[in-house]
């Protein structure tokens, strides 16, 4: 057994390219958390009317609007038309997601997901059981049902119940039943079920996935070859099932990780101490053949 098993996850990253280096992404989707949220916050708080209304819907300077696709698609099931500037503002999103990644909503916009990222953290902290796992259908069906509740009863049914707008209700209107809610999906993830909520049961994270299923923006193991199987990657990826058929894949198979499940979080990049990821386009198949020293080592030997 080697000695960088002994290490903590991340340590050897951090070891050879810096404390930054080894969280860089992760700093970033902070960032892009709290700036997406701050934007709708400083008119409430501020006065400061740059953007108004929510991620469900808003308008930028008085000019620009954005509009949930899902919760346009939950309004047109329940019956009622949408006028134009929704349309529109849907079309935009729809257009950026597509060439991004629908899932990138998840990781570097939603403000769930620090809630579901702390309670991963002190999950594995605490060394607590994997926990119940639902299928990763499980999600898709609790999509479909939104969308079959909303056709029956002629609201926007999962705008009752989503933290990702409970929270936002919380912060602006103050405490209640939306910090319960937001506080139950902590709840959820830490002694339930490990990244369960985000993975397996959210309709939003199954709704941009399907969003994005051909989009663009991809992360690959460009140098898979330079693997050491320190399994850093598998231990921080919130959806790890997608990183084997890159990572593993047989000599001219694709490099890339195609599955829409993956968030383009960043943080495989992050803590490979070999730079074996790295972000580029879903056509990027080179591959970079250049075994890792150690592996090499051990081959001679």
């Amino acid at each position: 057994m080697s000695a960088r098993t002994h290490l903590a996850v991340g340590q050897e990253a951090i070891e050879a390219k810096g404390w930054y280096g080894a969280h860089r992404y992760l700093i970033l989707r902070r960032a892009s958390q709290v700036f997406f949220l701050l934007l709708f916050l400083l008119g409430p708080w501020f006065g400061i009317w740059w953007v108004t209304g929510n991620l469900a819907g808003s308008r930028s300077f008085d000019l620009l609007p954005l509009t949930d696709p899902l919760i346009l698609l939950q309004s047109v099931v329940a019956g009622h038309l949408p006028g134009l500037t929704a349309l529109i503002g849907a079309a935009i999103v729809v257009a950026a997601y597509a060439l991004i990644g629908g899932r990138v909503y998840c990781s570097w916009v939603c403000p769930i997901n620090p809630v579901t990222d702390a309670a991963h953290w002190l999950h594995d902290k605490l060394g607590l059981p994997k926990g119940w796992q639902p299928k990763r259908a499980t999600r898709y069906w609790i999509l479909g049902t939104v969308l079959a509740v909303s056709a029956l009863t002629g609201t926007i049914a999962w705008e009752l119940l989503n933290p990702i707008t409970m929270l936002h209700r919380g912060l602006v209107f103050g405490m209640g039943f939306a910090w319960a809610l937001v506080a139950a999906v902590f709840l959820f993830d830490l002694v339930v079920s490990r990244r369960g909520w985000c993975g397996h049961l959210c309709p939003v994270s199954a709704f941009y996935g399907l969003l994005g299923v051909k989009s663009l923006l991809r992360v690959s193991a460009v140098n898979r070859a330079a693997c050491d199987d320190c399994m850093d990657c598998f231990a921080v990826c919130p959806e790890n099932q997608v990183i084997s058929p890159a990572l593993r894949g047989k000599p001219g198979q694709s490099p890339v990780i195609l599955s829409p499940d993956c968030t383009n979080c960043g943080r495989c990049i992050d803590v490979c101490s070999v730079d074996v990821f790295a972000f580029t386009h879903r056509f990027d198949t080179r591959v970079t053949e250049t075994p890792a020293a150690g592996r090499t080592e051990q081959t001679a030997a």
